[in-house]
């Protein structure tokens, strides 16, 4: 009798553990509390990435007269018809050096390290235009080598690409195959480095709603997003040493056996 009401304890204590780990799982709870404005705010600064030293990118300058702005495409200077096979992508792309530095045609060395996507594209465009041509061009700016690493519990934890230069936490979360049951969604780790290389640290809560909003939610390049066991993973992957092990289970069998003959003895 004691050892089924130990029984139904346990079996208790199991489910009001399960109960309480289900609550973590979902998220955005409060979602339907979130200002539309907030949410469209959200959208309107997607895609607009600080540009830092190591970043590969296309730069293209466009008119009504493409012969006037080809001069400052640099893809002009690759032969028609040859392709580029020795993998050497600076041909067409701009690598931004150490300093924050491009070399663009016409326009020399510029720094641009430091500014965001939009402000490069208008700044070219205000070199350009009107000191070389009469018309404003268009100046479109994209980055080749955006990634993320995902570490920790994720299903498809990994180096993660957008070919399109964009990625806010939530595609990256599903790129990876979201998270495991045992992740942490309230404590996400988020590690970047800024355009000196100053590296900070924010922590994530997805449960609340409210990361939409933070600066936090579209990701830059080099972005690290580390999700931490929660605790009952934790306890799930404590180890006994391999002498306890053993004791255990001496003491185990020994108990089994008495257990025997005292209910033979009855």
């Amino acid at each position: 009798m004691k050892i089924r009401n130990l029984l139904l304890v346990l079996a208790a204590s199991w489910l009001l553990v399960a109960c309480n780990a289900s609550k973590d799982v979902p998220y955005m709870k409060n979602i339907d509390e979130i200002p539309v404005a907030a949410l469209s705010e959200a959208v309107a600064q997607a895609g607009d990435f600080d540009i830092k030293p190591g970043d590969l990118l296309q730069i293209t300058v466009s008119g009504l007269n493409e012969d006037v702005v080809a001069p400052f495409n640099k893809i002009q200077y690759v032969s028609a018809g040859i392709s580029n096979t020795t993998g050497d992508r600076s041909v067409v792309f701009y690598l931004v050096d150490d300093s924050g530095n491009i070399d663009f045609p016409v326009l020399g060395r510029l720094h641009i390290s430091g500014m965001t996507k939009a402000s490069l594209e208008k700044y070219i465009a205000n070199l350009i235009y009107p000191k070389y041509v009469t018309e404003m061009p268009d100046v479109e700016c994209r980055i080749e080598n955006f990634r993320i690493f995902c570490l920790g519990e994720f299903n498809h934890r990994g180096i993660i690409t957008a070919n399109n230069g964009r990625l806010n936490l939530i595609e990256a979360i599903a790129m990876a195959g979201d998270l495991t049951l045992q992740g942490r969604r309230d404590n996400i780790l988020l590690i970047r480095t800024d355009a000196h290389g100053q590296r900070t640290v924010k922590r994530i809560n997805i449960n609340d709603a409210n990361f939409i909003s933070s600066p936090e939610f579209n990701l830059q390049q080099n972005d690290i997003l580390y999700v931490e066991p929660n605790k009952y993973k934790a306890r799930s992957v404590w180890s006994v040493p391999p002498m306890y092990s053993f004791a255990v289970g001496v003491l185990g069998t020994a108990m089994s056996i008495f257990t025997f003959i005292a209910v033979r003895a009855k």
